[in-house]
């Protein structure tokens, strides 16, 4: 598999998914390890420090992309001419926290297609057990134009 940087266009402190650890027609599954220095986390709570559910979320998404570029794309977003834009979130359930120093395995399940619009469904899984239950949809977008200077 290739390195998610040079997959999706994500990169720190806003990239939240450190491997993909297996890939195929259905779905992909990434793994994330929760670190304390994390920028998030001076705010989100100093002294009880908790992984916001958007960014786990966002997690998710980042999963997604990585799997439509390699299994829908032929592996690139059009050398660099598409961007991933999250569409719909048609269901997102928080079922446990996730705190520093957790390890997480992301699972994307890919649904259907309808135009140029991605269904899938993913989950964030903390010891075996369900933190995040999210049902979405990403489109690739091609890339706003450069401003020009007169």
């Amino acid at each position: 598999m290739r390195p998610i940087e040079s997959v999706i266009p994500h990169r720190p402190p806003f990239l939240f998914i450190d491997s993909i650890e297996s890939i195929d027609e259905e779905g992909l599954v990434a793994k994330r390890k929760i670190r304390e220095e994390e920028p998030q986390f001076a705010g989100h709570y100093p002294g009880n420090p908790i992984m916001p559910g958007v960014l786990l979320c966002e997690a998710t998404f980042q999963a997604a992309a990585y799997y439509l570029v390699e299994t829908k794309f032929g592996g690139d977003f059009g050398a660099g001419e598409l961007t991933p834009i999250l569409a719909r979130i048609v269901d997102a359930r928080f079922k446990q926290m996730v705190v520093p120093g957790d390890e997480v395995t992301i699972e994307v399940t890919y649904k259907e297609a309808r135009s140029h619009f991605h269904f899938l469904r993913g989950k964030v899984v903390k010891n075996g057990k369900v933190a995040l239950a999210v049902e979405f949809a990403l489109a690739l977008v091609d890339k706003k134009p450069e401003p020009t200077q007169a």
